[in-house]
């Protein structure tokens, strides 16, 4: 008997291709009556497959639901406490997105300290060819980056920070054993005595607004703040507004509060990098998360072990 499943959320094309060769695939992000077909086909609902919220009212609708595939490594979006309550399974992506992540953080850091966006500006602006010189930017090497969040991403940063000749440090709930870099347990003292910080720790709320104004304060003038985790863990509000008075020395942001919507205020400062939360967002790497979407869902079904659980 052939497994039906919920699509929630609209996913890569050959993961939902993947999907359809081996599930019954109910689409509900398709659906003009959300409500008219969870009633239909609700009961007989044995996975979800997700690309985003997944909240206790879509699982009142399954009663039979065994499991929630989430396409990312994330997964602040899904109400993890009820699914375990329920004996609902939970699976994410994580591991085959790592270096994607971690390369666009260098990529970020590099973009801002080489002030490559406005060196390209400058040059298709027709000012270099008119004999205008470009200011001088400074380099990552020699420079202290702190981590926020040493996981498995964090790690793939450090390392490639390392071979930029860059000290590293981390802060996070504690101290990790055999890993080289100093650690800090207070955030505030770790951002005083950096010249980068990189935000890689999850969302929710135990972090959220965790990258205070205190702590934004502490980075300080020549500091520079990179952000590839979630918009919800920095204050934005102070983050602007550190920014404008030149007590922050810089940001570059992939991730924002209020997603897709971006304060007015950076899309103007010149020590700002903007990018639309890309993430992990390379073809292999997505090809790769949509693998494991369905490598879950089948090992769920054939009572096998499931590769990636969260809960």
């Amino acid at each position: 008997m052939t497994v039906e499943i919920l699509q929630a959320h609209r996913l890569l094309s050959t993961c939902e291709d993947a999907l359809a060769s081996n599930f019954v695939v109910h689409k509900l992000f398709e659906a003009e009556d959300r409500e008219a077909l969870l009633r239909e086909v609700g009961p007989r609902i044995r996975g979800v497959a997700a690309g985003g919220k997944v909240d206790a009212a879509l699982m009142d609708a399954l009663p039979n639901l065994e499991i929630i595939a989430s396409f990312g490594v994330g997964y602040d979006s899904i109400d993890v406490a009820t699914a375990r309550q329920r004996g609902i399974h939970v699976t994410n992506t994580p591991d085959v997105l790592d270096d994607a992540v971690a390369e666009l953080a260098i990529g970020l850091m590099l973009s801002l300290s080489r002030r490559i966006v406005q060196a390209d500006a400058f040059v298709r602006s027709g000012r270099w060819a008119e004999g205008e010189r470009f200011p001088f930017s400074f380099e990552l090497t020699g420079r202290t980056v702190g981590i926020l969040g040493l996981g498995r991403i964090g790690k793939e940063i450090a390392s490639r920070a390392q071979g930029l000749k860059m000290r590293v440090v981390y802060h996070g709930r504690h101290r990790q054993e055999k890993v080289p870099y100093v650690y800090y347990d207070r955030l505030e003292d770790m951002a005083r005595d950096s010249d980068w910080l990189v935000i890689m720790t999850p969302g929710g709320k135990g972090t959220e607004r965790i990258v205070s104004r205190k702590v934004l304060e502490a980075l300080g003038p020549k500091g520079m703040l990179v952000n590839i985790a979630r918009g919800s863990v920095v204050d934005e509000e102070a983050l602007v507004d550190l920014l404008q008075s030149g007590k922050l020395g810089g940001a570059a942001l992939d991730v924002f509060a209020r997603e897709p919507n971006v304060p007015e205020a950076l899309m103007g400062m010149d020590n700002v990098v903007l990018s639309p939360h890309l993430g992990s967002a390379t073809q292999q790497t997505r090809d790769a998360m949509g693998a494991l979407v369905v490598e879950n869902l089948l090992a769920q079904f054939k009572g096998a072990p499931l590769p990636s659980p969260v809960v």
